[in-house]
C-alpha cells in the first residue's frame, strides 16, 4: 500500500509540475510520520522517501533512533518546539521547520553552539492569522529573520506555513501566495546575508499540495498521502 501511495503521489506531482513548467526533481516530499509505526516508515524510506518529519520530539526519538541507515535520512521537526525541548530536538533532527520567535531562535543557537554544529531552520509564519495556530505573524516575520541571520550556528533556509482547514480554495491559495510573497520580500530586502538562503517554501499537505505547488511550494509535508491504510 505504501509503495502504491508513493507511486501515485510522485505521479501526481510530476503531472502538476509538467503543467506548471517546473522540474519535479526540485520538489522535496517530507513524509510526515506522526501516525506511522517504524515498520511503515522504513517501507517508505525503501520506496524513495528520504526526508521525514515529526511533530513531537519524544515521538521522533522513539521512531528515528530505530532507523538502520540514519545518515541517508534528513529529519525535520515540523511541530511546535518548546525551548526546554531544544537540546533533545537537536540531538535527533537535522532541520527545525517551526522557529516562530526570537526566544526560540536564541535557544536553538545556544544549544547548537554547545554541540558545535550549524542548524538549518525555517521560520514558521502564521499567514492566515488564526489564533489557534502557531507561527509568527506575517508583519513580524522580517524582523525575526533579520535577527536570526546574526546567529553563527543558524542558517535560515526557508519559510513554513499551514493553510486553514477549509474547502475554500481561494483562502488556501491566498495563504500560500502570501508566504511566497514574503519569501520574495526577504530576498529583495536581505540580499547577500551569509546565514539566509531562502531555498525552501514548505507548504502544502495531502489535501492541498496541488494548490501549494501552483503557488510556488518546493517542499510538501505529506502524511496521509503516504501512510494511509497502514
Amino acid at each position: 500500500m505504501i509503495k502504491d501511495n508513493i507511486t501515485h503521489l510522485k505521479s501526481n506531482i510530476s503531472l502538476i509540475c509538467e503543467r506548471l513548467g517546473k522540474d519535479p526533481g526540485e520538489v522535496t516530499v517530507v513524509g510526515v510520520t506522526k501516525f506511522a509505526p517504524v515498520s511503515a516508515i522504513e517501507e517508505a524510506l525503501a520506496c524513495g522517501i528520504s526526508d521525514v518529519g515529526e511533530n513531537r520530539v519524544q515521538e521522533a526519538v522513539k521512531k528515528y533512533s530505530a532507523f538502520k541507515n540514519p545518515g541517508k535520512i534528513k529529519r525535520h521537526m515540523i511541530g511546535h518546539l518548546q525551548t526546554n525541548k531544544v537540546k533533545d530536538a537537536l540531538e535527533i533532527f537535522d532541520v527545525i521547520q517551526s522557529v516562530d520567535s526570537l526566544k526560540l531562535a536564541e535557544s536553538v543557537e545556544r544549544v547548537a553552539a554547545g554541540l558545535k554544529r550549524q542548524v538549518d531552520i525555517f521560520i514558521q509564519v502564521n499567514i492566515s492569522g488564526e489564533q489557534q495556530k502557531f507561527g509568527i505573524g506575517e508583519q513580524e516575520a522580517m524582523a525575526l529573520i533579520r535577527e536570526s541571520s546574526k546567529f553563527e550556528h543558524l542558517k535560515v533556509r526557508g519559510l513554513m506555513t499551514i493553510a486553514p482547514l477549509t474547502e475554500d480554495e481561494q483562502i488556501i491559495r491566498s495563504c500560500f501566495r502570501g508566504l511566497r510573497q514574503l519569501r520574495d520580500k526577504v530576498n529583495n530586502e536581505l540580499p547577500g546575508r551569509n546565514n539566509v538562503e531562502m531555498k525552501f517554501l514548505s507548504m502544502g499537505m495531502t489535501s492541498d499540495y496541488q494548490i501549494a505547488l501552483e503557488e510556488g511550494a518546493n517542499m510538501l509535508r505529506i502524511g496521509r498521502g503516504i501512510f494511509s491504510d497502514v
